[in-house]
């Protein structure tokens, strides 16, 4: 039997560690790239979670343009003007007390805009509408401790300066 030896050259041996560097390389380069992704999704966290202060800020102001079903001979009123009507203890043309369809109209917005319990990330609410630091309605629900975002909006209405402030708590 024969045996036939071939001899690897010393170029062909350069060639072959060459391409084994570029491959070992690429692992490298895929592995890093790999951890970058999984770190950059460590480092953000819950942020789908929790609410950043311009979405609590925006709620709270397209909450006073927000047109509910209180109305008068001129049309129906918004948040902010149901209220000024509200904080003047006016009516709706139909006679429901203004302030109870505030309040309802608070609670059904907030309720349905921000949904707390056990398995999501919102804990709880405050709705506060205050009137020279006298609270005019508070619509509160759920748990509220813990991390927060604040929303405060300053109403002028008749001369009078009109609080209202929107409190999102997480767990």
């Amino acid at each position: 039997m024969l045996l036939e030896l071939q001899f690897i050259t010393e170029e062909e041996m350069n060639k072959r560690g060459q391409e084994e560097i570029v491959g070992f390389a690429l692992i490298i380069i895929i592995v890093a790239v790999a951890l970058l992704f999984l770190f950059s999704f460590y480092i953000r966290g819950n942020d789908e979670e929790s609410a950043e202060s311009y979405e609590v800020d925006s709620f709270l102001q397209s909450v006073l343009y927000y047109t509910t079903d209180c109305e008068n001979f001129l049309g129906n009123f918004s948040v902010q003007e149901l209220i000024s009507e509200c904080k003047s203890e006016e009516r709706c043309s139909d006679e429901r007390d203004s302030c109870e369809i505030l309040n309802q109209t608070l609670r059904e917005i907030s309720g349905s805009s921000w949904q707390f319990g056990s398995d999501r990330p919102v804990s709880g609410y405050v709705f506060n509408v205050s009137v020279g630091g006298l609270e005019l309605v508070s619509v509160q629900e759920g748990v509220q401790e813990g991390n927060f975002r604040n929303a405060l909006q300053s109403v002028n209405s008749r001369g009078d300066s009109i609080e209202v402030s929107f409190r999102v708590y997480f767990k």
